[in-house]
């Protein structure tokens, strides 16, 4: 239960500091965060708690860095379902707590978008169903190939949260123009349940995109790896 408190609490502070960045500080007037500091914002959120739990639970928060970390074999299959669960009630636990915040603001309107993710008329940059598809299985394979090299037992020790939070970041950077950037869908789930319609209905392919981007790069960083872990 203390790993999966964790996953829960991490997921929580992922969605919270990341959706929030974008949904409070992004166009705040005169001193906007703006793409780059909620890309930031992403990965301050998992380097911080790479640090602050990642010895207790790994740190996942995220249900398809757990499907990854399965398939590269660091991660027992039984651990998998209790996991996500926990992962995803953070998420939505974020994000209530974000309506609540956000909502102390007469002009907040949640159909604008809350941070959701989507892909046609909803995706920030106009890009289609393709290119989100392909945005999404490529980043989170990289975002696990990072992960799972970074945290090789021959890897420098204690550099791993500062590689896979600056790797969240660049992934921001490239992709929030076309999807508002997922690879999680822990996180694309909590704050879809808020908007509801569109959001939901094609949150679809924020679960679908990110888990087969991390069997993919679970395999790939098999395939370069000196040994299986």
């Amino acid at each position: 239960m203390k790993r999966y408190s964790a996953e829960f609490l991490g997921t929580f502070w992922l969605v919270l500091g990341g959706c929030g960045s974008a949904v409070l500080a992004a166009a705040f007037p005169g001193v906007g965060i703006g793409l780059h500091g909620v890309s930031l914002a992403f990965g301050l959120t998992v380097l911080t708690m790479a640090f602050a739990i990642g010895h207790i639970s790994g740190c996942h928060l995220n249900p398809a860095v757990s499907v990854g970390l399965w398939a590269a074999g660091r991660f027992p299959a039984n651990q998998l379902l209790p996991y996500m669960v926990s992962q995803v009630l953070g998420a939505i636990a974020g994000a209530a707590v974000l309506y609540v915040i956000a909502s102390g603001n007469a002009s907040f309107n949640v159909a604008a978008g809350f941070a959701s993710n989507g892909y046609g008329e909803h995706s920030p940059g106009g890009y289609t169903l393709l290119a989100a598809l392909v945005c999404e299985v490529v980043m989170t394979a990289f975002f696990l190939l990072v992960i799972l090299g970074s945290t090789d037992k021959k890897a420098p020790a204690g550099f791993a949260p500062i590689a896979i939070g600056l790797a969240l970041t660049l992934i921001h950077l490239i992709s929030i123009p076309v999807t508002n950037t997922s690879v999680n869908p822990a996180r694309s789930t909590g704050v879809a349940l808020f908007v509801g319609d569109w959001a939901v209905s094609q949150l679809w392919l924020f679960w679908l995109a990110p888990i087969v981007g991390a069997l993919l790069g679970a395999q790939a960083y098999r395939l370069i790896s000196d040994d299986n872990h």
